[in-house]
């Protein structure tokens, strides 16, 4: 069983995934105290924006907020029970470390992460179903490090599998591979994110070989072609990792819209504008695109249905 936001979840039951969305990103806190900063009918719009992903076939998606990224379990109940699209919420850190927690031990935050996945997030029976864990372009910072490690102690006390937000163009997944390996976290059930940003196969194929799974999950994104970054998951699938490949958006429902000079706001925030497809841009163009070069519809169901479920299960 998987803990959804609304409840324990059957892995038999999560269907077309999508592993790394976001139904709202700003900060800690911050949907409570301010949400005005994120326009008008903020709760609707997110309902509609899952209820058209859920007419289109897609049945779950991890949302990958954190508690630092503004994670809000309420809402997340809300639209997930409005739309009919099961969420998986996690706990964990990105990147944002404040100064009062950067010298806590990683027992203590691992404690944290397990009262999240076993209790619920505080105030609530909402429990999270993923942990999350995060390094970029700086590298594994110490702060970092400390969250890493306590992501990995949870897992081992819970059995809940790992995404790993990662760079790699500075191919940082090494050092956070070497750090779960340091603390006898199983690989075949950690997910290395964002590794789309890249078209070096080898680095990728190595990270595979560890037994990772592979967030291919950042479209249509900017570093790398949206093309480009389909020729390379297909060249990943003809090497023989279907299995362990997962393809998302990291698409953001929600987000602060900056008011314009004249006082107006903006119906969208700048990055709906680059992808106005939205969660449904994986059936509009990507995997129209996988089926051109001659990827078939067994292949697309491993992709986005079995391989959720193995990551899920550990099967």
């Amino acid at each position: 069983m998987i803990n959804s936001v609304n409840g324990p979840i059957h892995a038999g039951d999560l269907g077309f995934t999508l592993m790394h969305e976001h139904v709202m990103v700003c900060a800690g806190g911050l949907y409570r105290s301010y949400p005005d900063l994120l326009g008008q009918n903020r709760e609707e719009r997110a309902i509609a924006a899952l209820k058209d992903a859920k007419a289109a076939g897609i049945d779950t998606f991890v949302d990958a907020t954190t508690f630092d990224l503004g994670r809000d379990p309420e809402l997340l109940r809300r639209v997930s029970a409005a739309s009919g699209v099961h969420i998986v919420n996690v706990t964990g850190w990105w990147l944002d470390v404040p100064r009062f927690i950067r010298n806590v031990s990683p027992k203590q935050m691992a404690r944290e992460f397990v009262r999240d996945i076993e209790e619920g997030f505080r105030g609530t029976d909402v429990k999270a179903g993923v942990l999350k864990c995060a390094a970029d372009f700086e590298g594994v910072t110490p702060e970092l490090e400390i969250m890493a490690r306590a992501v990995a102690r949870a897992h081992n006390e819970t059995g809940v599998p790992i995404m790993v937000h990662s760079y790699p163009t500075g191919q940082v997944a090494r050092r956070q591979i070497a750090i779960f390996k340091e603390e006898g976290v199983d690989l075949e059930r950690v997910k290395i994110d964002h590794s789309n940003d890249t078209t070096d196969t080898e680095y990728l194929k190595w990270i595979l070989d560890q037994g990772c799974f592979l967030g291919l999950d950042r479209y249509p994104g900017h570093l790398v072609s949206p093309h480009m970054r389909t020729v390379t998951m297909k060249a990943l699938i003809d090497a023989g990792y279907a299995e362990r490949l997962c393809p998302a958006h990291d698409c953001i429902c929600l987000h602060i819209l900056n008011e314009r000079a004249d006082g107006t706001l903006p119906e969208e925030h700048a990055m709906a504008l680059r992808n106005p497809d939205g969660f449904l841009y994986m059936h509009r163009q990507v995997i129209p695109d996988l089926r051109r070069m001659g990827v078939g519809d067994d292949t697309i169901d491993t992709l986005f249905v079995d391989n959720p479920k193995r990551f899920f299960t550990g099967a």
